[in-house]
């Protein structure tokens, strides 16, 4: 059955790491927080990833029926022609997850993408454990593997951090410093963090063109299962009314050390057109938008609780403005 043509290619996350670093708790996770979005799930094969019982309503050949109109498909070496299939879908997904497995170099997961424009990059996102994470780099046989997912990386999940001393954490991060310079770190504790620090949902979609969609803009969102995910993350959110010079806003957020770990955006850019700007971890796009009122500019960003800095979030959006109205902040 063919979809209904949504506008917008649908936003897909690779999530990689190696083997016992809880990428199935992640995806599980993010299945029980989707806030009402359709979440498809593909995987090289079924027993590689354990959905959680009472999230599965049927199995039907290749394909797993999950709560809440979610579907996790296993497609074995088929993932380019299973991508395909996605945009068709009825009813379409959200956000699509590829579980990449635990020997897999994420990065060329997500190559794959450029093959298929109803589709596009939202980040990858690679997982840690903290545990063992240095001893795995460290080994002949494993650890070029390792390296290589560490560097693949848009957002890092240092996960299991529960599971270390505070001393042996902190010297973790600086050496991940040293072998992943550009890779944004975050840390977790059974891989439970906000959707929108995942997925970027509840932050501004990249067509916001409907009621539901437009309803983003209200910043990130968060719940009672996230693991206190307040007290890690915080958000800024701003209004203007001004045209921006997307690129340059967008290269200054992903390279300046603010603490930010993602942004979202819908604005006028130079040629006065509604454009989406999107930040995840040093990379940053910006593409056409849909949006009925480009006119209302908002941007919204979260990072670090303590390190985003709010002051140079709204000095750069200024420094970027094509027009000097005042800046309303939220």
């Amino acid at each position: 059955m063919t979809g209904s043509g949504a506008a917008g290619p649908i936003p897909v996350t690779v999530i990689g790491g190696y083997l016992g670093a809880g990428k199935t708790t992640l995806v599980n996770h993010l299945l029980r927080e989707r806030d009402g979005r359709r979440i498809a799930v593909l995987v090289n094969d079924f027993g590689e990833l354990s959905i959680d019982d009472d999230l599965i309503e049927s199995v039907d050949g290749n394909v797993m029926r999950l709560a809440g109109g979610c579907v996790c498909c296993s497609v074995g070496n088929d993932l380019v022609d299973a991508l395909t299939d996605m945009p068709l879908m009825e009813p379409r997904p959200d956000h699509i997850l590829i579980e990449a497995s635990g020997v897999a170099l994420p990065g060329s997961v997500a190559r794959t993408l450029r093959l298929l424009p109803a589709l596009a990059l939202d980040a990858v996102v690679v997982l840690a454990d903290a545990e063992t994470l240095r001893a795995r780099a460290a080994d002949g046989y494993l650890g070029d593997t390792v390296l290589r997912q560490l560097r693949d990386a848009d957002l890092l999940v240092l996960n299991k951090a529960d599971l270390v001393a505070p001393a042996t954490l902190d010297a973790l991060q600086q050496w991940l410093a040293g072998v992943a310079p550009t890779v944004r770190v975050v840390v977790a504790e059974h891989a439970r963090l906000s959707p929108a620090v995942v997925m970027g949902t509840g932050l501004a979609a990249l067509h916001a063109a409907t009621p539901r969609e437009s309803a983003m803009l209200a910043g990130p969102t968060s719940s009672a299962r996230a693991l206190k995910a307040s007290d890690v993350f915080e958000s800024v959110s701003l209004e203007f009314s001004y045209a921006l010079d997307c690129v340059a806003l967008g290269q200054a957020l992903s390279a300046s050390d603010l603490g930010l770990v993602r942004a979202k955006g819908l604005m006028r850019g130079l040629d006065g057109l509604p454009c989406a700007l999107q930040v995840v971890g040093t990379r940053a796009a910006v593409t056409a938008s849909a949006h009925p009122r480009p006119e209302e500019g908002r941007l919204v960003c979260i990072g670090l609780r303590g390190q985003l800095d709010r002051s140079a979030v709204e000095a750069l959006v200024l420094r970027s403005r094509v027009n000097t109205p005042t800046l309303r902040q939220d």
